[in-house]
């Protein structure tokens, strides 16, 4: 393929607005329809990205009824429970996925995505960014060069954030199961993707504690109102939504675009907007008064096909930072933290740091627009291997964190297969 690869975004939210803007910035795609309920987004994406009136649309399911596939691949990147609807419709006209995770929020649905993509015999990329970033290329390489031996244990923390839970798992989208999906599989399904794909082989039983400690009625201050923007404690609370949101923004003109996560709230940097958001939406509710069930801290225990094991815990109480792994092998260990590696190596004896060229960010913005540019890439050229992982590799590190889910809730270890 020589003309630019022909994009579709479906969900022009923050995330598919992303993806589009790195698509385009290859130089290799170009943006030329979109499909978006929300008539704000649906009008402001299409004129940052000059689509023609009759390439916008509404309604996802309305892209059956166009006669002709209007572009070459799309980007999904609706709401979690709305995947599978058009990943199905648009895997079987013909159109190459690049698809939010999770995949979806339950097994039978994924299931049914990962059908329809090898049925259709198009090529499908789960959005695990953390396979794509300067710094698993890194580790990735020193593993199977066999620099620590065989992998026998990993440790993998990955630190929330406090105001991050806040933000998107208790006042946001993801605060609810029945509306999103659970909060290892919204948050951490890369993760578990990312220590699979570094350990290079599939996991065989599983084992998970956690829960909600936090975020609820039960431990709410005495004295604290329903809203922020009313309460006499606020300007003491960890969990401030004025804190957060306008001290984001503190500096900025009115008529600059909000960064994320404010551009959640509204798209410019408008104090006045925000106060008004606060007031009148979620996202100025007391995190003790919302109508959130998703967890706040969760451990997931894993053995792998060889007897490896692998350690790890999502909680909400930390800085938002980079993640942190620590990989013990039969002859040495390696420590990373996102950003560097310190491998020791047990025969020699050598001490090494090495300095990874990424963001130094705690997000993975790196990861994201490799992803993109290997997916043009690949749609560009017909050729599959410029993924790093495909729809039937997902779906089975998605039933990782089924089967964690499934461990946690009944107090059981649970065999992979069986």
């Amino acid at each position: 393929m020589t003309d630019p690869v022909r994009l579709l975004v479906v969900g022009a939210g923050d995330r598919g607005t992303r993806y589009a803007r790195l698509a385009q910035q290859t130089g290799r795609a170009r943006v030329v329809a979109v499909a978006e309920a929300d008539p704000a987004r649906r009008h402001a994406f299409a004129g940052e990205f000059g689509i023609a009136p009759g390439r916008v649309f509404d309604d996802w399911a309305r892209l059956g009824e166009a006669g002709e596939r209007v572009a070459d691949a799309a980007v999904i990147a609706t709401q979690d429970a709305l995947h599978a609807g058009p990943a199905v419709l648009l895997a079987g006209l013909g159109y190459h996925l690049l698809l939010e995770k999770p995949m979806a929020p339950s097994e039978p649905e994924a299931s049914r995505i990962a059908e329809a993509v090898l049925r259709a015999g198009v090529m499908a990329a789960v959005c695990h960014v953390l396979r794509y970033t300067p710094y698993t290329t890194l580790l990735k390489q020193l593993l199977d060069e066999g620099r620590i031996g065989r992998l026998v244990s990993v440790q993998h923390l990955e630190p929330v954030g406090w105001w991050h839970q806040a933000h998107s798992f208790v006042r946001g989208n993801w605060r609810r199961e029945a509306e999103s999906s659970p909060m290892l599989l919204a948050k951490s399904c890369h993760d578990v993707d990312w220590l699979l794909y570094l350990a290079g082989q599939p996991a065989r039983r599983v084992s998970s504690f956690g829960g909600l400690a936090h975020f609820r009625a039960a431990e709410r201050p005495a004295g604290a109102a329903s809203r922020c923007l009313d309460c006499s404690l606020e300007p003491g609370c960890a969990y401030s939504a004025p804190k957060l949101y306008l001290g984001e923004i503190a500096g900025r003109a009115v008529t600059d675009p909000a960064p994320w996560p404010v551009s959640v709230l509204t798209p410019r940097a408008d104090p006045a907007a925000v106060v008004e958001a606060l007031r009148t939406g979620p996202y100025g509710r007391c995190v003790y008064d919302c109508d959130n069930d998703v967890v706040d801290h969760q451990v997931v225990s894993m053995e792998l096909a060889d007897g490896a094991t692998i350690s790890f815990t999502m909680t909400a109480f930390t800085p938002a930072e980079q993640r942190k792994t620590r990989l013990f092998g039969t002859h040495g260990y390696i420590d990373g933290d996102g950003a560097r590696l310190r491998l020791v190596d047990f025969r020699t004896g050598e001490d090494t740091t090495m300095d990874v060229a990424a963001s130094p960010s705690a997000d993975h913005s790196d990861g994201d627009a490799a992803l993109v540019s290997a997916f043009v890439s690949a749609v560009a050229t017909g050729d599959p291997s410029w993924l790093r992982s495909d729809v039937t590799t997902s779906l089975a590190g998605h039933r990782v964190v089924w089967a964690a889910e499934q461990a946690r809730r009944n107090g059981t270890v649970v065999t992979l297969g069986s």
